[in-house]
């Protein structure tokens, strides 16, 4: 039905649907299930993200490898102190449901990896904190997961949301395009602004490498979780308010996989480079694993 982000617009604008109804009858075409049934199993994956994204707000979520805990509530009581904060409220409040998503994946918790474990705080973040702001309902809200996942679609289909091929440029990128496209059409924007948005974020992070230390998901990767959601937030701000691009999305999806596959495979995911190789990342990956080689 479709491979690129201008096939997908082309169908939009000939057919005169939105992504979230195209993705939906492709689903249909692919399964065999009714859209019904598509929409309630979506809504269901959405208990999941959004029971995640708020574990970890009100109580202290310990990582497994103890390397994160807790920023999630500390963010979130951040948000709602009386203190000057630059952010404001919503993007903090997305900020800490990523977070918190991070924890729980690194506490051995239910998450919804969308579309990997190591940015499953993104998508859940920032639809949960758009659905509060918009005063969404459940079609809404589906109709947002629906336009992510069809962005999700075109990127796997012709490049990569794996850290350890592309970077977390490719995991933490396109997650953000995901969820910024999505709550565009949650705002009423149109299917180009939606793509627009996604190019948008995943621009910002064009080139960032996946350093995780010890090999765990928990640090660096928790903070860019965070820092995804408000590129997210912020890339769809500005395509509504008719920021353009200027590289149109399937151009970008292609450049991002040229960059991840120029990258050193140190700096892919093996805990060789970056952060991962810092002073202070090898003491703490010695602190886990004692002297065994990484």
């Amino acid at each position: 039905m479709f491979r690129y982000g201008y096939e997908l617009l082309k169908l939009a604008e000939e057919k005169n649907k939105k992504i979230s109804e195209l993705v939906l009858e492709r689903e249909v075409e692919l399964t065999g299930e009714s859209p019904d049934n598509i929409r309630e199993r979506l809504y269901e994956s959405f208990g999941v993200m959004r029971s995640s994204a708020n574990s970890g707000l009100d109580r202290a979520i310990e990582s497994m490898g103890g390397i994160i805990g807790g920023d999630a509530k500390r963010l979130k009581e951040y948000a709602q102190g009386d203190n000057v904060n630059f952010c404001g409220p919503n993007l903090l409040i997305a900020a800490a449901r990523a977070l918190s998503c991070s924890e729980v994946n690194a506490s051995m918790g239910r998450i919804c990896a969308a579309p990997t474990a190591g940015s499953c705080g993104i998508v859940p973040a920032v639809i949960t904190t758009a659905a509060e702001i918009l005063d969404a309902d459940k079609d809404l809200i589906v109709d947002g997961l629906l336009v992510a996942a069809g962005i999700g679609i075109i990127v796997q289909t012709n490049a990569t949301v794996s850290g350890a091929e592309g970077g977390c440029q490719a995991e933490c990128g396109a997650a953000a395009a995901m969820a910024a496209a999505g709550i565009v059409e949650m705002a009423g924007g149109s299917p180009e602004t939606s793509f627009q948005a996604a190019s948008i974020a995943f621009k910002n992070i064009m080139g960032l490498v996946c350093d995780p230390i010890a090999g765990l998901v928990e640090a660096p990767c928790a903070k860019r979780n965070a820092s995804g959601a408000t590129n997210a937030m912020l890339s769809a701000d500005l395509a509504l308010a008719g920021v353009s691009s200027v590289v149109p999305f399937d151009e970008v999806v292609d450049a991002m996989f040229e960059v991840g596959r120029s990258l050193p495979f140190e700096l892919r995911e093996t805990a060789l480079g970056g952060i991962a190789s810092t002073k202070t990342g090898k003491e703490i990956t010695k602190n886990i694993f004692g002297d065994e080689e990484n």
